[in-house]
């Protein structure tokens, strides 16, 4: 068993325009000073990492390593979320998907795919550099306008839809594997890898790829109603990152998993600021430290009704409080003793 690393914090929902937010240095200070060891850096944030330069120069990878060091902080892990969701889009999304992309790319749906797909393997580059050997990222979603069957879905139109993900995936995943990083997609809503159904459609289309991963965050599955517990004893083995993130369900005469269009703060299904909502992050540790996965708790916070200053100066103590020191003693190893093939003879009464 491993103990997990931690705790560490998502920078990209803390970022603003005033300080200390607004630059990398004062972003890791807070941080430190709130009691994390880690962040995870969106790199669609320019100012906390250049990916053109990252992806061209170990010396800038070194400096942008010790400078985040010198907090006393370790890089988790790169994020390309934002440019993972535009590697697949359904043109239903194009305009609003279309601010994640640069200005020029704004309705081009093909220059903005293929701009997706480079940047994501600048991220790749860029995560070797760093050290690093685990990457965050969405699938993007082809499908997901079609997940409530009506209409009727033609038959084929699911296999083809992940023929396509998974084309457009593969060129990544294998620049991915020869950086020697693997690729962890958060399963999520939106995403065509949202449960466990479409993570193995997605892993067999890319024939198994050993770079395919899984991203654990288990809010997304409270608002999905899915097991988040049994999840992790069938994917264990591919979940490779980790987001702290808590959530709740509260269904109604009125509304329930769909929402009906409310804001946040009026679904029934909603994220919140951890120890607020209803995961049972004991059972969850627990499970994560028992199969001995090598994770960065990382807390992302996405609360409604708390502040993300309190949220954050929470979530560092809420984790380390739930952080594991995996044993590497058998609690009655002093009631053991020696044994030999006689001895265990005599104790099945083998002679």
């Amino acid at each position: 068993m491993k103990t997990i690393k931690g705790p560490a914090i998502f920078l990209a929902q803390f970022v603003d325009n005033n300080p200390p937010f607004n630059t990398l240095e004062g972003l890791c200070q807070w941080a430190s000073d709130l009691g994390y060891k880690g962040v995870q850096l969106p790199t669609w944030e320019s100012f906390i990492i250049d990916l053109d330069l990252a992806s061209n120069s170990q010396d800038y990878c070194d400096e942008l390593k010790g400078k985040i060091n010198s907090f006393g902080l370790e890089i988790t892990e790169l994020s390309t979320h934002l440019q993972g969701q535009l590697v697949a889009v359904h043109p239903a999304y194009d305009v609003m998907f279309d601010s994640f992309a640069p200005d020029k790319l704004k309705n081009n749906p093909k220059a903005r795919t293929q701009w997706a797909i480079d940047t994501v393997k600048k991220a790749g580059t860029a995560s070797r550099r760093l050290g690093l050997k685990v990457h965050a990222t969405f699938s993007g979603a082809l499908l997901w306008h079609t997940f409530h069957p009506w209409p009727q879905r033609p038959a084929g139109l699911v296999d083809l839809g992940f023929k396509e993900l998974s084309k457009r995936w593969l060129p990544i995943l294998n620049h991915f594997d020869e950086q020697g990083v693997d690729v962890c997609y958060e399963i999520h809503p939106g995403e065509d890898l949202h449960d466990g159904v479409t993570f193995e459609r997605f892993l067999k289309e890319t024939g198994n790829h050993n770079r395919v991963k899984i991203l654990y965050d288990p809010s997304h599955f409270v608002l999905q109603q899915l097991d988040y517990l049994t999840y992790i004893d069938y994917y264990h083995e591919f979940i490779r990152s980790f987001h702290v993130k808590d959530a709740e369900f509260n269904p109604s005469g009125k509304k329930g998993v769909f929402g009906g269009y409310c804001d946040w703060v009026d679904r029934a299904g909603r994220y919140r600021s951890l120890g607020d909502g209803q995961i049972d992050f004991k059972t969850i540790f627990s499970k994560l430290t028992q199969y001995g996965l090598d994770l960065w708790a990382v807390m992302e916070w996405e609360c409604c009704i708390k502040s993300p200053d309190q949220g954050a100066s929470e979530g560092a103590q809420f984790i380390q409080r739930h952080i594991i020191e995996a044993t590497h003693k058998t609690f009655d190893d002093f009631a053991g003793g020696q044994s030999n093939e006689n001895t265990l003879k005599r104790i099945l009464s083998l002679d």
